[in-house]
């Protein structure tokens, strides 16, 4: 019987963390919310994340351009290469470098700090208290590390566009590298541009 009950340990914490997600989830939208611990929280977050993510997004998006470049040499086309930089880095560099960063940085002392409060019998004191610590604890950590998650992602895809940009321009044989974000840009506006006319003759 304790073999059966060892053997289903990892399970059951596993069940667990599901449950957990899934009653923060259902709590998230029910008020009353702690806007107070939602501040701090996403200021620790971007006090913490913000130095590591830009030390990161520099040698992520050198390394994407290296690469890159290398083949687009040898096909001839290294005049793409500012193109396959942005698109790189908005699709790749950018969230790669803030899952890391925040999963590293902030939800480790996250995890950390929600397991000292449990070996200090601080949860199930808010439990007698008629306090769900759920609520209270986990569901404004979760909102505050998407939101400056979704900040610290803009802010690597614009750190990596520039250092793309001085990395081809000042260490590579590409005269033309400029033209591939600027050209991105008026492509995607054009595209929006094209949908949004033919919208309004579809409304029409």
């Amino acid at each position: 019987m304790t073999s059966t009950q060892a053997s289903f340990k990892p399970l059951r914490a596993l069940g667990g963390s599901h449950a957990m997600a899934l009653d923060t989830l259902v709590l998230i939208p029910r008020r009353p919310f702690a806007w107070r611990e939602f501040l701090l929280q996403s200021w620790f977050v971007a006090r913490v994340s913000m130095l590591p993510t830009v030390m990161l997004a520099i040698p992520f998006t050198v390394l994407l351009v290296f690469t890159f470049n290398i083949l687009l040499l040898e096909f001839g086309a290294a005049d793409y290469s500012g193109t396959d930089a942005a698109y790189g880095t908005v699709t790749q560099v950018g969230p790669v470098v803030t899952v890391l960063v925040v999963a590293g940085a902030r939800a480790t002392s996250m995890c950390a700090d929600l397991g000292a409060r449990t070996i200090r019998e601080e949860l199930d004191a808010l439990r007698v208290t008629g306090i769900n610590p759920i609520q209270v604890l986990v569901v404004p950590r979760v909102p505050a590390a998407t939101f400056i998650a979704l900040m610290l992602s803009s802010v690597v895809i614009l750190v990596g566009i520039i250092g793309g940009f001085f990395y081809l321009m000042l260490s590579t044989s590409v005269p033309n590298g400029w033209r591939g974000p600027a050209s991105m840009v008026v492509r995607a506006l054009a595209v929006d541009a094209g949908l949004r006319h033919s919208e309004a003759g579809v409304n029409e």
